[in-house]
């Protein structure tokens, strides 16, 4: 009987302990996986959003983070990547799911690495986020690593 208690509880504490909460990391996103859209209007309307990424242990790992879209297209960043491990999970692989709201999404990163492209992306944190300093361009802190969102099929 013990057990099976223990089972429950354990049981009862991963299903709560699935999606991330403000800094607080989950496993897996929950809904159901929507077409991936054309144009990233939409996300302007959201100030946190979570990705899911495959970890190399086995089970998923979701985090809370800003995004940004330009001209329809969508953007993530991590700000001191190095301190962080799922920026390296997605170096590995690069298939995430995204959730905005109830919206779920699957796509792949791709890692931006022109400064000329980064630009225009880090002026949108700027003024989405109301930052007073340049996410990438920071003297006085860590960098940033920039990717945009594609489809998985395309």
């Amino acid at each position: 009987m013990k057990g099976l208690i223990i089972t429950l509880l354990l049981f009862s504490f991963v299903l709560t302990a699935c999606e991330p909460s403000d800094s607080r990391p989950g496993l897996w996103l929950s809904g159901e996986v929507e077409a991936f859209p054309s144009d990233w209007s939409f996300s302007d309307d959201f100030e946190l959003i979570a990705v899911q990424v495959d970890t190399p242990y086995g089970l998923p790992h979701s985090v809370t983070i800003w995004c940004v879209q330009v001209d329809g297209n969508l953007y993530i960043a991590a700000r001191a990547p190095e301190s962080k491990n799922w920026p390296g999970w997605v170096e590995k692989n690069p298939d995430i799911k995204l959730k905005f709201g109830d919206r779920v999404f699957e796509g792949r990163l791709q890692k931006l690495e022109d400064p000329d492209a980064i630009g225009p992306i880090s002026t949108a944190y700027s003024i989405k986020y109301h930052l007073t300093q340049d996410l990438n361009n920071d003297d006085e802190g860590p960098r940033s690593w920039f990717w945009q969102v594609l489809d998985r099929q395309g």
